[in-house]
């Protein structure tokens, strides 16, 4: 079996892949992120994402940082739109402190008021950062854009001024009506049984009470496409063009994923890569991306270019869509982009960590995982009639949005 599971009296989730390697790798993936926040509380998924390791009840923050880093280890975390993770990366005998800090952190969080203080200095700094960068600001904007009066389009990094109103009592509001046993799912890849994992499940996760989620994620509002202009003191102008889809269920996400894929994939697969950058010699960074969350989504191609060329790129891009718009992939045409984007998937497997993450999300997202054969099955199973209706539909150049800062 390519994966087990098991599932504690406490509604908390397991899921195991078990590979053949000296180094261990788990993960508690939290269903809870920006989205989840509440008006007054924007950035906090992301702040608490911090502010976790600054101390348990019986672990200074300087113990939770040595306890795995000493042996060679790792603990880290990251936030999204609708999720947190706290992962490890740890020697297989050292698995069991890998079990052990991560529940610590996440269940026994102290969050000394002096600490938050310093990490409010180090959020801020964090945004400054982030501020100075357009190419990745650009994608912040265009979602604020195209999920406006939702906290889904809001910036996962907050700003200074909800920082600011973060007191220990609000941090613990969050986690205390956010990270509930039922929208949780702890995720292992290592070279040990699921009985090792049940006993270390039993050990530092059985104690603890069960929780519900009483929040309801709000549906998105609707939208109308936008073209803005922003003038920008930059060398380079940047460009975001992209359109709403639909959420990660949806019966098309295996067909957005191939169409997404041949736009962009790796530099000689990507159409619009050869067409700006091989061809044209106009754009040295281009980018296509599907980010798909619980019910709706977002597709977006991403270019930089000078600041005299983008209407000439954006008439480039233009024409590739309206090629995957206007006509069917030939038999050919198709079997090369599922053989690509197969490949692809095969090679990103052979992470680990990656193997780890994705199965925590994929638990959370639709109650299983998998096997790889099945989603092998699932992409073969495209049409070109589905890409090219699919291209219509999210490409339509009637809904299709853009965000140029020049």
């Amino acid at each position: 079996m390519e994966f087990e599971t098991l599932t504690l009296p406490n509604g908390l989730r397991f899921v195991h892949k078990r590979v053949k390697s000296a180094v261990a790798y788990c993960g508690l993936t939290v269903n809870a992120g920006t989205r989840d926040e509440l008006e007054r509380e924007h950035g906090m998924a992301h702040f608490l994402e911090h502010v976790l390791f600054k101390g348990t009840k019986t672990r200074s923050s300087l113990k939770i940082s040595t306890l795995l880093e000493s042996r060679g280890g790792d603990l880290n975390a990251f936030t999204t739109k609708e999720e947190t993770a706290v992962h490890a990366i740890a020697l297989r005998s050292d698995v069991d402190r890998a079990f052990d800090i991560i529940s610590d952190i996440v269940f026994n969080p102290v969050f000394p008021p002096a600490e938050l203080e310093k990490e409010k200095d180090v959020v801020r700094d964090e945004i400054n950062l982030y501020r100075d960068s357009p190419s990745e600001l650009i994608f912040d904007e265009f979602e604020e854009l195209l999920f406006p009066a939702s906290s889904l389009g809001r910036s996962i990094l907050g700003n200074a001024k909800s920082l600011r109103s973060f007191s220990q009592k609000r941090v613990r509001d969050f986690v205390n009506r956010c990270y509930t046993t039922d929208q949780m799912v702890f995720s292992s890849v290592g070279y040990f049984g699921v009985e090792r994992v049940a006993r270390l499940a039993d050990k530092y996760f059985a104690h603890l009470p069960r929780s519900n989620a009483q929040r309801k994620r709000e549906p998105m509002p609707d939208y109308n496409a936008f073209n803005k202009l922003h003038k920008k003191s930059t060398h380079q102008a940047h460009c975001l063009l992209g359109n709403r889809t639909f959420g990660y269920t949806h019966g098309n996400r295996f067909a957005l994923y191939l169409l997404v894929n041949m736009l962009g994939g790796p530099s000689q697969n990507s159409r619009l890569s050869l067409a700006l950058r091989e061809t044209h010699g106009l754009a040295y960074s281009v980018e296509v991306a599907s980010t798909l969350y619980s019910d709706c989504g977002a597709a977006t191609i991403y270019f930089g270019t000078e600041k005299n060329a983008v209407e000439k790129c954006l008439h480039v891009v233009n024409e590739e869509l309206e090629k995957l718009r206007s006509g069917k992939l030939t038999a050919t045409q198709l079997n090369r982009a599922k053989r690509q984007l197969l490949g692809q998937i095969a090679i990103g497997s052979e992470s680990n960590e990656h193997a780890m993450l994705s199965m925590g999300k994929s638990l959370l997202a639709y109650g299983k995982v998998d096997p790889s054969k099945e989603v092998e099955e699932h992409i073969r199973a495209v049409t070109a009639e589905q890409v090219q209706a699919l291209a219509c539909e999210v490409f339509n150049p009637k809904t299709l949005s853009s965000l140029i800062y020049e």
